[in-house]
């Protein structure tokens, strides 16, 4: 085979797609309000990365204590939308979804760079550092406006309930 074949079909294969709505996301994620945490899927490269988005508002319910009068998302909840995100890389080529579930079960290297506000639009880009059927792990980076709010690496398991 040619170079410019080969690369033509690497490239096709690395091609991403999307954009994925709301519906799509309900139909590959188990969780639902109020916990589910990505609203879009902008782009999605089947086994190597992903890219979502969250609008944060006012009217999550986590807010009126996390803090009153300043309201701020809770940290954890961004590494969960985080988490989400790679669930979606995961889990959307697996036919039996709905008979497995997928574990959030480990954190490494986070740090929080900014905090995220009401009005903020957070984009969580996920990349795959190992996909495996049982264990997976992933990089995380969740940005407001171009800017690093939270990094970290975490793993996931996948069990039959």
């Amino acid at each position: 085979m040619s170079k410019e074949r080969e690369e033509a079909e690497s490239a096709a294969v690395s091609a991403p797609l999307g954009p994925f709505d709301s519906r799509w996301i309900a139909s590959v994620l188990p969780h639902r309000y109020p916990i589910l945490l990505v609203d879009r899927v902008l782009e999605l490269v089947p086994g190597k990365r992903v890219v979502a988005i969250k609008n944060v508002t006012r009217n999550e319910p986590f807010f009126d204590g996390h803090f009153p009068g300043n309201p701020i998302m809770p940290g954890v909840l961004v590494i969960e939308a985080m988490a989400q995100t790679a669930g979606l890389l995961l889990l959307h080529e697996i036919e039996d979804r709905d008979e497995r579930i997928l574990f959030f079960s480990g954190i490494e290297r986070a740090r929080f760079r900014r905090p995220v506000v009401p009005g903020d639009q957070l984009r969580m880009e996920v990349e795959s550092l190992r996909l495996r059927t049982v264990h997976s792990r992933f990089r995380g980076r969740a940005t407001v406006d171009g800017e690093l709010a939270v990094e970290a690496v975490c793993t996931s398991t996948m069990v039959a309930p």
